[in-house]
């Protein structure tokens, strides 16, 4: 357990002097993040044990030779409050976690935006006889309660988008701690760039503290992949072969100029439900969620990587947005990490399922990039397995191997997600005879 001790994380701008980083109590380690003017732009894990002189050098090392100071995070624009769109926030809830909930809301109120409204959508089948949500609630009046008994957060989801009145539906999970200017980094990146359908941002681990949390953050890089901290744009691209058009993607930085191309079915690198936004419109236009996807179905998940495709398919422009950060509370115990996994992994092949059913041309697309996404699956589960670092600078010179049950978990469940996915068809049919949600 000593390779994945405890660390603190701390927010440094790279445009004051650095501190003196040291050892406090039973953290040897710190996980910091660089910003610039508020957007994240870097992350360093730095081993305190060194001396604060040899971490001090670390950082300046790190810094220069990514030429951070000179971050894109300065050239972003500024806008007056009366150019920014109206957002709603969507978070659905079980109400089941209230401690991560009470702080959930609390960090949405301190949000920095002219005009928001929050909708948590209560997707309980029943409401406990002592039941903890309106004092949660009480004397917040910028927030409104959706009922939605139809399980699943797609469903929920789609019963916040009804009740929305802002031009941008922004969706976040309840346990999440929003960055004081998420909504407005958001807000601005939809205001400057009329053409986007829809924008993702940054994850960013809210604490630590055990193992299970550690192996997440350090081999995932909290969700998806490798973080990237520059502004980005998606869209198709339309260079391929018409039989292929839509299944590939091109990436490209706030110059225009392209970054990489790569498949459309790897767009969880960019985006996780926990931090997204679209265009009302836009989402009216692929016709929301899939109810049949997302936690709480047979399905598992899915659902927010299936919207960001739907938008990317029919030629939408996505933004990646790190400026629009929000941190998240990994899963603390190993149990409920191995259980995560195994979610992720079955979801997403259900997800895919959905698309090949909903639309053939997706079977075509995901058979000409099979080979090459299994090579990587492999190669990136072997790396994890040898400890190997992907996601993060370092200096610790940590090596503790991943725990091989946690790839073989993620892996052994990507057979299971064609099946769920069919089953959770079954079901969603026969949920939609249950009575229709309400406002509270």
């Amino acid at each position: 357990m000593a390779q994945t001790r405890p660390a603190f994380i701390v927010t440094l701008d790279v445009g004051e002097p650095l501190p003196d980083l040291r050892p406090e109590g039973r953290y040897s380690d710190a996980w910091v993040v660089l910003s610039t003017k508020g957007a994240p732009c870097g992350l360093v894990e730095v081993d305190l044990t060194k001396g604060s002189s040899a971490a001090r050098a670390r950082l300046q090392e790190f810094i220069d030779l990514n030429g951070l100071k000179d971050s894109e995070a300065s050239e972003r624009p500024q806008l007056a409050d009366d150019r920014l769109p109206s957002i709603s926030v969507v978070v659905p809830s079980l109400v089941a976690r209230i401690d991560e909930l009470r702080r959930c809301i609390d960090f949405l109120g301190l949000l920095d935006y002219p005009d928001f409204e929050v909708i948590l959508v209560d997707n309980r089948r029943v409401i406990p006889e002592h039941d903890p949500l309106p004092s949660l609630i009480h004397n917040r009046p910028w927030l409104r309660i959706v009922r939605e008994e139809v399980p699943g957060v797609s469903a929920a989801r789609n019963a916040g988008i009804a009740r929305t009145r802002g031009e941008i539906v922004a969706f976040t999970d309840d346990d999440v701690r929003p960055d004081r200017g998420w909504l407005r980094a958001i807000g601005t990146r939809m205001a400057t760039n009329p053409l986007l359908d829809a924008v993702s941002g940054i994850i960013l681990p809210a604490e630590l503290e055990t193992p299970a949390q550690i192996w997440f953050e350090r081999y995932y890089g909290g969700f998806g992949g490798q973080r990237t901290f520059l502004p980005l744009t998606l869209e198709a691209d339309k260079s391929v072969r018409p039989l292929l058009r839509g299944s590939r993607i091109l990436v490209r930085d706030s110059t225009g100029a392209e970054i990489r191309r790569s498949s459309l079915y790897g767009i969880g690198a960019y985006v996780a439900g926990a931090n997204m936004a679209f265009r009302k419109s836009s989402l009216e236009r692929v016709g929301g969620f899939d109810n049949t996807l997302g936690t709480g179905t047979p399905a598992r998940g899915g659902e927010d990587l299936a919207a960001i495709i739907a938008i990317l398919w029919t030629g939408g422009q996505v933004g990646y947005e790190p400026g629009a950060v929000v941190n998240h509370q990994h899963r603390r115990e190993y149990a409920d990490l191995l259980s995560q996994l195994h979610n992720y992994g079955l979801g997403f092949t259900a997800m895919l399922t959905s698309l090949v059913l909903g639309d053939s041309r997706h079977f075509w697309g995901l058979l000409s990039q099979l080979p090459p996404a299994v090579k990587r699956k492999v190669i990136q589960g072997a790396r994890r397995i040898r400890g190997f670092q992907h996601n993060a600078a370092s200096d610790t010179g940590h090596t503790q191997p991943y725990p091989t049950a946690l790839v073989r978990t993620e892996f052994l469940a990507y057979l299971l997600g064609p099946p769920a996915y069919v089953r959770s068809r079954l079901r969603s049919r026969r949920e939609s005879t249950v009575t229709p949600d309400s406002d509270v």
